[in-house]
């Protein structure tokens, strides 16, 4: 069945059309190499530019700050590897959480194959990272400490101003992946203080296949791809300048209005998490019901299994997700929803509702009126429910 409502925008969002039409003239009409000489190459190279500025203007940067990149998990990859790589002679550990993106977790996981050493925080049940167990596990060969803005599947938002004061009192790098952040809510990478902050362009309604890492311009790390020495030698190939423009354009577009977004959709988010509490019971809210990204709300139903629910809701027009989309062909429980204290059965039992500037409250609505028919005629089948 066509899918009528859209609540899966933590995942990927669709590409506003302003982004499109401004992409389009660099298809055909210019479609030059920017590194080349001749004037069409250098008004591409110009709209480069141009969106190198509207990005470092989205997070309050320098536009020599903002390196182009493939997506967020590119950038996540040469935050983490490229500071490991370069610092590796003053030391080997590195500190992140048990609720990472797999970017930043698998990253790691292969650092540590490599003569890395990596300490893996926890969360509470909310899934904050607790200031003083950051503290705790620095060491005199700790060189870099990555924790995520926002979680993409709760939307937990953590401390990272204090967590960066941690860090930087030892002279330590601070990366963050605000990929689910970033354009949703103001992202100062001057009042964060971070030194490395991962971001990318299909979560805010722009094109697939781009991201951007901001990088203080007094940290130096080592590129992980080499050749024409592009993006000041951190990351070689001809640039994606149709996707570029793109994500310029939507960076634009998130800045003056995120703060109308947010006006629309939160109300939403909370009318959807009353009337679930309301209508179906043995309900959990996963994540902090507080500091929280404004657009999201995960919720575990008990008795029954997340893939059943989005299956049926599918099949009424509805997509919804289960966990992250990076993990969906896993048949695991999510990591994150372990990590702050759920059951393997619990996990299993999540639903993620991610809302976006195309939902209307008529979409709302409809998902009130659907789900607790779903969740009952599941549970009506499900031994679990019965022998609870």
């Amino acid at each position: 069945m066509e899918t009528k409502y859209y609540f899966d925008y933590n995942a990927t969002t669709p590409t506003d059309p302003r982004v499109v039409e401004e992409m389009n003239k660099f298809f055909i009409e210019n479609f030059h190499n920017p590194s080349s000489f001749y004037r069409k190459a250098g008004e591409a190279n110009f709209a480069v530019q141009k969106a190198r500025e509207r990005l470092a203007e989205l997070i309050n940067a320098g536009s020599s700050e903002i390196i182009f990149t493939s997506g967020g998990t590119e950038s996540d990859n040469l935050a983490v590897q490229g500071t490991a790589y370069k610092l590796k002679e003053k030391g080997n550990h590195i500190i992140t959480s048990r609720i990472e993106h797999p970017a930043v977790l698998k990253t790691c996981k292969h650092l540590e194959k490599n003569g890395f050493q990596v300490t893996y925080l926890p969360v509470d049940r909310y899934g904050f990272v607790d200031p003083e167990d950051l503290k705790k596990n620095i060491t005199d060969a700790t060189i870099l400490v990555s924790i995520m803005h926002a979680n993409n599947e709760t939307g937990t938002l953590q401390p990272i101003k204090e967590l960066v004061k941690i860090a930087h009192h030892k002279g330590i790098y601070f990366h963050t992946d605000a990929v689910q952040s970033t354009g949703k809510i103001p992202v100062d990478v001057r009042d964060l203080d971070v030194d490395l902050l991962s971001f990318s362009s299909h979560k805010i309604y722009g094109p697939k296949g781009m991201g951007v890492l901001y990088k203080k311009k007094t940290i130096k790390i080592t590129p992980l791809l080499f050749g024409g020495g592009h993006e000041k030698g951190l990351r070689a190939g001809t640039e994606n300048v149709h996707g570029i423009v793109g994500m310029g354009k939507a960076a634009e577009i998130a800045r003056l209005e995120m703060a109308e977004e947010k006006k629309k959709l939160r109300p939403l988010r909370d009318r959807l998490q009353k009337e679930i509490l309301e209508k179906i019971p043995e309900v959990i809210i996963n994540g902090d019901t507080g500091k929280r990204l404004f657009n999201t709300l995960n919720l575990s139903v008990k008795y029954i299994e997340g893939e059943a629910m989005l299956a049926m809701l599918d099949q009424q027009g509805f997509a919804l997700s289960s966990g992250s989309a990076c993990s969906s062909g896993s048949l695991d429980p999510s990591h994150v929803l372990l990590a702050i204290g759920l059951k393997h059965e619990e996990a299993h039992g999540s639903l993620r509702i991610s809302l976006g500037k195309y939902n209307s409250r008529e979409d709302v609505e409809k998902l009130i009126e659907v789900l607790p028919a779903v969740v009952e005629r599941l549970r009506n089948v499900s031994p679990f429910w019965q022998n609870k």
